[in-house]
């Protein structure tokens, strides 16, 4: 009798748990191994292994025993543990499970809001299918929570003096600098500006204010203390705290690593952000509610981020789940909203066992084939040449590599000159001998595939698809 008066009371949420499950599953169909898992899932093995944690290079023939700032080290031991519990699978495990956290958090958290406008509340999930299209196998999935987590914490305690989930924070935040340590800071910011905007109190045109109260006050201002403190306990020390700054002005990471470009109208691939801004502009311009300032400024500092780089897009949609949903009108829930909420569930879950073949060749696809890692290993080159984008599959099978997908440690040494070199660029040959190459693995879509086909000082040993693998002479 218990169980059936739970159901019955709490029908329409457990309709949206059961949505979501076929939702996540759903989002598996747009998995995506990419370079990055395979460094990352090494550099877990390693320090499973030697039970110690990476602080110097140990895959990098050029740079090897460098200083490495290891900032995502708790990632990669998770994602090495779950292939030892899970298998071949492990990466659609941690996918789904993140994934699914995710939206499991943003809907409970709001679960009032999200009920009382259920058509609104649908085609906000659906926008999801955006800005989460590409799912990998990397630690910002995890950021992602946290991020989710910070925001829900810093608007409960601005809405309710007496609220204690702010306490949570500094735990978060120790979490958030060992899992992917690049964006932990936005624990202690997001704090700051909770404060900052709880100074004012005003009415202007559609815009208002409301000042917090002095508890709240100091309470954002000790836990934003506390979180640049726990930030501080990773295997780096104070360095973490500076570390996301530099990396966001690093020019050339910018430039050349499509993920950290920023968002530009002359890119069609990047108006989806723009819908998504207009989308937001338009609740809050058309909506009979007062914008508060706090709203308001959490949108212009997520969107500044989403316009800095695309790959702060999901920030914007994340933060924005706490806001937009106060905008939104009430909408009458009839006895079909159940049904219609649990029907698209299971549409999403078909739709995810149809494709589950898919899915599976998607796990299976290598960007460098099997064949040719042997090869590779079989020549035993001391000096290899490597595209960015090879890197982590050669490390992943032990050879050494001149770049990989950690730019934020080439950049000040070698990635210039390695991206020079794919293009041909400035004197690209004076650049081949600095570095005394004895191999190249390179694609047929890159300009220094050309120079090597038809120079006389290399020969082709062998290639596949559009990976081509050179000697010299």
């Amino acid at each position: 009798m218990k169980i059936k008066k739970f159901i019955k009371n709490h029908r329409l949420s457990l309709s949206f748990l059961l949505l979501l499950i076929g939702f996540s599953f759903f989002m598996m169909s747009f998995f995506i191994k990419e370079s990055d898992y395979f460094w990352h899932i090494t550099a877990g093995k390693y320090m499973v292994s030697n039970r110690t944690i990476l602080k110097e290079d140990i895959f990098s023939w050029y740079l090897s025993n460098k200083a490495w700032m290891s900032h995502e080290w708790l990632f990669e031991v998770l994602i090495y543990k779950f292939k030892v519990i899970f298998g071949n699978y492990h990466v659609i495990v941690y996918a789904f499970l993140t994934i699914f956290s995710l939206f499991c958090l943003l809907f409970f958290s709001n679960k009032k809001n999200y009920l009382k406008n259920i058509p609104f509340s649908l085609f906000w999930i659906a926008l999801g299918l955006i800005f989460f299209v590409f799912i990998q196998a990397r630690p910002h999935m995890i950021s992602f929570i946290f991020l989710a987590c910070t925001i829900y914490f810093g608007y409960d305690l601005y809405l309710h003096e007496e609220s204690k989930k702010i306490y949570f924070l500094p735990l978060i935040a120790l979490l958030w600098t060992n899992f992917h340590g690049g964006s932990s800071n936005l624990s202690y910011l997001f704090c700051l500006l909770f404060m900052v905007v709880g100074l004012f109190q005003f009415s202007f045109s559609k815009i208002e204010a409301r000042r917090i109260k002095k508890c709240q006050f100091l309470k954002y201002g000790l836990i934003a203390l506390a979180c640049i403190f726990c930030i501080c306990l990773n295997p780096h020390g104070v360095k973490m705290l500076i570390y996301p700054y530099t990396n966001m002005l690093d020019d050339l990471m910018i430039s050349n690593i499509s993920e950290w470009q920023p968002t530009v109208l002359s890119e069609f691939s990047h108006y989806p952000y723009f819908l998504l801004l207009l989308i937001i502009i338009g609740i809050f311009l058309f909506s009979k509610r007062r914008i508060q300032l706090v709203d308001f400024m959490l949108f212009l500092v997520v969107c500044f981020l989403g316009l800095k780089s695309i790959r702060f897009w999901s920030y914007m949609y994340i933060a924005m789940n706490y806001v937009v949903f106060n905008y939104i009108s009430p909408y009458k829930t009839d006895k079909g909203s159940c049904m219609l909420v649990c029907l698209l569930g299971v549409i999403f879950f078909s739709v995810f066992l149809l494709n589950r073949e898919n899915i599976v060749k998607n796990l299976e696809k290598e960007m460098i084939s099997k064949k040719m890692i042997s090869v590779i290993k079989r020549e035993n080159p001391k000096r290899l040449y490597n595209l960015y984008n090879y890197g982590g599959e050669l490390i992943y099978n032990g050879i050494d590599v001149f770049v990989d997908g950690r730019a934020d440690f080439y950049s000040k040494y070698n990635l210039e000159d390695a991206y020079n070199i794919s293009r041909l660029d400035k004197d690209y040959i004076k650049l081949i001998n600095k570095y005394d190459f004895d191999y190249f693995l390179v694609s047929k879509n890159y300009s220094i595939y050309t120079y090597l086909k038809y120079s006389s000082s290399y020969e082709e040993v062998y290639r596949s698809l559009d990976v081509v693998f050179y000697k010299r002479k």
